[in-house]
């Protein structure tokens, strides 16, 4: 399998922050799609590696080759119009971070790769069809210069997922800045966990706004 050369800074945070996951096997991993332009940009080394490998990886049918540990990430937010304190990734898995020859970071998440801790009886799967859609929205979002996620692959599982109706299984690879959101802040606070508010805190002023990190008072600098 390819190394991808991933980081895990956020897997490294206390055990609160996220979940530990394996991504569910699939029984016949496909490449629909492999976003070259950003691969190239992350700087992943994928030349010569063969399509029925990229496919296993992307799929979550095999390790990215870092040895590293695979978290689901713990969050709280609203759900069907109430405020859920654990609602958390129900069916992703962040691989890594990959570090550009520019010093850049970016997550590397599977969405789609099956349930997790947080998956409350879902099945941790996704269909084609909204695979394809965030694919080409969020790479049109891009190219309008709208900050958004990325994609970088699309892999197709062999498998059916049941929703309102039956629909092929995908999986998506999904490329972020970091998968960081209001409701990561919101599972601590709901909480009363004022350390891992802070650690959580000099997590991100550390990964996207070091240049605050002197500052007398950084919660008001951020």
């Amino acid at each position: 399998m390819p190394a991808l050369g991933l980081e895990q800074s956020y897997a490294a945070l206390p055990e609160s922050f996220h979940a530990l996951v394996a991504p569910s096997p699939v029984r016949a991993a496909k490449l629909v799609r492999l976003n070259g332009p950003l691969a190239e940009k992350l700087g992943l080394e994928l030349d010569g590696v063969g399509e029925q490998a990229l496919a296993d990886l992307f799929a979550g049918n095999a390790a990215p080759g870092n040895g590293g540990r695979l978290v689901a990430m713990a969050y709280s937010g609203h759900q069907f119009g109430q405020f859920n304190p654990g609602l958390g990734d129900g069916r992703a898995a962040l691989l890594g971070e990959v570090v550009t020859k520019d010093g850049e970071r970016f997550d590397i998440q599977l969405k789609g790769s099956g349930p997790t801790p947080f998956s409350r009886r879902g099945d941790g799967r996704a269909a084609l069809g909204p695979v394809i859609r965030e694919y080409v929205v969020s790479e049109a979002m891009h190219a309008l210069g709208i900050p958004t996620t990325r994609s970088l692959a699309i892999a197709t599982t062999g498998e059916m997922v049941i929703r309102e109706q039956i629909h092929p299984g995908a999986v998506l690879t999904r490329v972020a800045a970091s998968h960081l959101r209001i409701g990561t802040f919101q599972h601590f606070a709901a909480r009363g966990d004022i350390q891992s508010l802070k650690t959580l805190l000099d997590y991100a002023i550390a990964r996207h706004y070091p240049q605050i990190e002197t500052a007398e008072n950084l919660p008001l600098a951020l």
